[in-house]
C-alpha cells in the first residue's frame, strides 16, 4: 500500500507542476509547445538522476524510486500531450515544427536520461 500512496502523491504533485508550465509556456503565440517540451526533457533528466542514483548505491530505498521515478516523473512528463501536439502540427501541414518538435523531444530526452545517469555517478 505504501508504494501506491508514494506514486500517488509523486504523480499528483508532477501534474499539477506540469498543467502550471504548460499554462506558462505552450501559449498561441510559439509555434512549439515549450512547456511540454521542457516538462519532458527535465523529467527525462530527473529520471535519469534517480534511477542512476539507486542503480549505483546499493541500499537505496525503493520510497525514494517510488516517488519521484514513478509517481512524480510519471505525472509530470507527457507522452499524450506530446503525440497530440505533433498530431496537430502534421494536420496543419506544419512539417518544419513537426520536426524540429518530435526529433528534438526524442533526441533530447534521451540524452538527458543519459546525462542524469552521468551526474548521478559523478556526484
Amino acid at each position: 500500500m505504501k508504494p501506491l500512496l508514494l506514486i500517488f502523491f509523486g504523480g499528483g504533485f508532477g501534474s499539477v507542476l506540469r498543467y502550471i508550465i504548460g499554462k506558462w509556456l505552450n501559449t498561441t503565440e510559439n509555434a512549439i509547445p515549450y512547456g511540454t517540451f521542457l516538462v519532458n526533457i527535465v523529467g527525462s533528466l530527473i529520471i535519469g538522476i534517480v534511477l542512476g542514483y539507486a542503480a549505483k548505491v546499493a541500499n537505496t530505498s525503493n520510497t525514494y524510486v517510488f516517488l519521484l521515478a514513478s509517481g512524480f516523473c510519471g505525472g509530470f512528463t507527457t507522452f499524450s500531450a506530446f503525440a497530440y501536439e505533433n498530431h496537430l502540427f502534421l494536420r496543419n501541414g506544419d512539417y518544419f515544427s513537426f520536426l524540429i518538435y518530435a526529433l528534438g523531444s526524442i533526441i533530447l530526452g534521451l540524452l538527458a536520461v543519459f546525462a542524469g545517469f552521468y551526474f548521478s555517478k559523478v556526484f
